[in-house]
Parts: structure tokens; sequence; C-alpha cells
């Protein structure tokens, strides 16, 4: 048995009301307590997205007027095409912005070369001191010849006339000139006799039959026709000449050649310098060094020539007369016409610069 309460449709009506209103406030205290726990989380991220900038602080020391910075002059004894020097040379570097720090510019002397030869300058300042080795570049010393340069070439007498006292002094102080070549450099060893040869090539000459021929590194060979001991031409192209790098094992291998490679035939001063000259790029100083002349040729005439053809390359030649009187006068003016310097090796290995036309052998 079940009972079953009738409710009048007024108390229904209230009833529904209730509900209403229960059902807005449980939507009301919801909103509330979400927003309370939005605040809450808020206040615990926020200040990890507020990014505040670091103020810096600089801090200058004191600065004295009067100090001056001193700045390192730097010489050059190679310069291939020499500028006269301008009288308007900016000392310091100038800002719009207000410094009390000023920059200043490195002052390059650029000397001169001189058409007067002998006259103290070439050879004093610009050869002699060496004061290129330690500032400028690359640099080298032979037979008191002392240079500064990036690419050198030697080119260098092993004709049979060298035998003795003159090949003893050539190979000890041309050793000794490889051994102080600086790292990195570029140089390269020429010699001749009749043919002319890259230094580590193998040479066969055969002077009565005037025919010789020289076999490159790689193989290659290179034929030569002359007559007698002098007047030697290549058949067809010279022998290509490359730069080597100075390293420690490429200067080894130089020396190696130097002493082991033998004497042979005559001596012939062009082919050895056309080669040199052809080198690629050319070379800043060539040591010319040789005991003898070419019979039958006016060596003045050809000292001059090959003297003129190196300057219009902007090389240097320094000539080296070994103990051949003969020789003096051809190798003066060689070096002369190329602004270089010129010494004769006299006996017992004694060096002798020479800067006055009046101090040589005029044949």
């Amino acid at each position: 048995m079940s009972i079953h309460a009738k409710v009048s449709p007024e108390a229904k009506a209230r009833l529904d009301q209730q509900k209403r209103v229960s059902t807005i406030s449980s939507l009301v205290v919801s909103f509330l307590s979400l927003c309370l726990v939005a605040l809450i989380l808020g206040l615990f991220f926020l200040p990890s997205y507020i990014k505040e900038s670091p103020t810096i602080v600089t801090y200058q020391g004191k600065v004295n007027p009067d100090e001056r910075t001193e700045t390192k002059k730097v010489t050059t004894a190679v310069e291939r095409k020499p500028s006269s020097p301008s009288s308007n040379r900016a000392k310091v570097i100038a800002s719009t912005a207000p410094s009390t720090v000023s920059i200043p510019v490195v002052d390059v002397n650029v000397p001169v070369q001189t058409v007067d030869f002998g006259d103290g300058e070439d050879f004093g300042t610009g050869f002699g001191d060496g004061t290129g080795f330690g500032d400028g570049g690359g640099g080298a010393s032979f037979f008191n010849q002392s240079v500064s340069a990036d690419r050198i070439a030697y080119v260098i007498d092993y004709s049979l006339s060298m035998k003795g006292e003159r090949d003893a002094l050539m190979r000890a102080e041309l050793t000794k000139s490889v051994e102080g070549l600086p790292s990195g450099i570029s140089y390269q060893l020429i010699f001749f006799s009749g043919p002319a040869w890259v230094a580590g090539s193998e040479v066969n000459s055969n002077f009565n039959a005037g025919t010789g021929t020289v076999k490159g590194d790689r193989g290659h060979e290179y034929k030569w026709t002359g007559k007698g001991l002098w007047n030697w031409k290549p058949v067809g192209k010279h022998q290509p000449v490359e730069w080597i790098k100075s390293t420690i094992s490429e200067l080894n291998r130089t020396k190696k050649q130097v002493l082991e490679t033998p004497l042979s035939g005559g001596t012939d001063w062009r082919q050895p310098l056309d080669m040199a000259f052809t080198m690629d790029p050319p070379p800043q100083v060539i040591y010319f060094m040789t005991d003898g002349i070419m019979e039958g040729t006016d060596m003045v005439k050809l000292g001059k020539d090959l003297g003129k053809e190196a300057k219009s390359k902007g090389i240097i030649v320094n000539t080296i007369a070994m103990l051949q009187p003969q020789a003096e006068r051809a190798l003066f003016e060689l070096a002369h016409e190329s602004g270089g310097q010129f010494t004769i090796v006299e006996g017992g290995g004694k060096v002798r610069e020479v800067k006055k036309v009046s101090d040589v052998k005029k044949k």
C-alpha cells in the first residue's frame, strides 16, 4: 500500500522557482571559484614572463692627454714600382663622435730608387742593413748581399771552370744561404753551364757533338744544342721553372741538390736568366753568380741588355764575380741597370762590394 501526496499548483510553482534560484546560485559560485583559481595561478607564473632590462654600467679610465702612441715604421728593401712620398698623409683617423683617443696610421717609409749607382742609398739602407728580415717578410743573404723579398731565385754557375776553390766557396755559401731562408717564402735554384736546368734535374751534355738533354723531376726531357762551351740554346721551349715554398723538407732537399750536382761543360749567361725572367710571378730578386764569360760576345753590352730587361719586369739582379776579373765589368753593368748589388769574391773567400765603375775591370 502506497501513499501519494497531491501537490497544489501554488506549491509546485514555488518549488520550481526555488529550483531556478538554486541553479543560478550554483553557476555564479562556480564562476567566482574559477576566477579565484585563475588569479592565484597568475600570481605564481606572471613574474617569470616579466623581463627586466639590465642596467649597463660603464667605466672609463683616466686618459693622459700627453700620451702618444709610438708607431713602428715598416721598411721594405724591394719596391716593384717606387712612388714619390705624399705630403698629405693623414696621421690620425677622425670621427664625428667625441673621443679622447686618436688612432695613429702606420707610417710606411717608401724609399725612392736612385738612378745613380753606388751613392750609398741602394746598398746601405735598401739592401745591406737587413732591416727587412724581421719586420717586412722574407729575406736572404748570399756573399754578403742581404735582401728582403718574398720571391728569390738563385742562378748559379755549375761549369767545369768552377772546379777547385771556386766550387768549394760556392757550395758552402749557397748551402748557408738556403739554410737561412725564412719559412714560407718562395724560392728556386737554376744551374747552368752550357745548358740551363732547374736544380734536381738530370743533365747529360756532349760538348763535342753540341747536344744536351735535361730531364726534369717529372720525367719530361728538354733538348739543347750549342757550339763548344758557349752559345747554347734550347730546342723548343725552356724547362718550366716553378716556385718552391721554403719548408724544412724542401730546404733539406735543396741543400742536398746543391752539394751533389756535378759540374759540367761551359758557360752561357742568357739562357738561365731568361728562364728566371719568365717565371710566373717573376722573381723580386735574382742572385746571379758566375766565374766566366762567353768568348766572342760583347759581355758589357750583354750585361747592360740583361739588366734593362730585368728592370722592365720589375726584377732586381744581384751579381757575384767568382774569382774572375774578366767578368767584373759585365756583371757590374747587369747589377747597375737592374738596381742591384755587385760583389767580387777574391782568393780565400774574401768578399768585396763594388759601388763605382772605376773599381772594376773594363773588359
